[in-house]
């Protein structure tokens, strides 16, 4: 297993290479060239810019089984399609069973973004309890796939 970051704006990189490292396993970031990264512990590949292109190359690098952490729920889709598990930087995971939804969320917000002239405001700042609920799911995600069984994370989104 290797787990992929779509590591543009990502507030849960060094967090998850610390859990990461507790389980062995690598870590790849994908970042586009307007993102300098650098990192002792994950291999660091830099995307060239152009819409989408590096969720374009995480997708054609994570195979089944692969860990993709991501808050783009369509990079999220494509991924279970491939057989790999998907995470939200907010610790929900992503499923066979609330991706459909999630998307479906995502463009009712766009249409209706589209029709207002009013912005929405944009996420809440980050907390350390947002930090705690995803290392949480995400050693749940990462406990499971490494033996096997079934469950569901400890934040559900169904």
């Amino acid at each position: 297993m290797t787990i992929y970051i779509d590591a543009d704006a990502c507030p849960v990189v060094a967090l998850t290479e610390r859990v990461a490292g507790e389980y062995g396993l690598p870590v790849v970031l994908l970042c586009d060239t307007s993102h300098v990264m650098s990192s002792e512990y994950s291999q660091v590949r830099v995307i060239g810019q152009g819409p989408d292109a590096v969720d374009i190359a995480l997708i054609n690098l994570c195979r089944a089984g692969d860990l993709v952490v991501t808050q783009d729920y369509g990079v999220a889709a494509l991924a279970l399609g491939k057989g790999a598990l998907a995470i939200h930087q907010s610790g929900m995971e992503y499923t066979d069973r609330n991706i459909d939804t999630l998307l479906m969320e995502r463009h009712m917000a766009r249409v209706a973004r589209r029709k207002s002239k009013s912005h929405l405001k944009g996420p809440a700042r980050r907390t350390s309890e947002d930090d705690k609920r995803y290392e949480a799911s995400l050693r749940s995600l990462l406990t499971r796939a490494v033996t096997g069984r079934p469950g569901s994370s400890s934040y559900n989104n169904t």
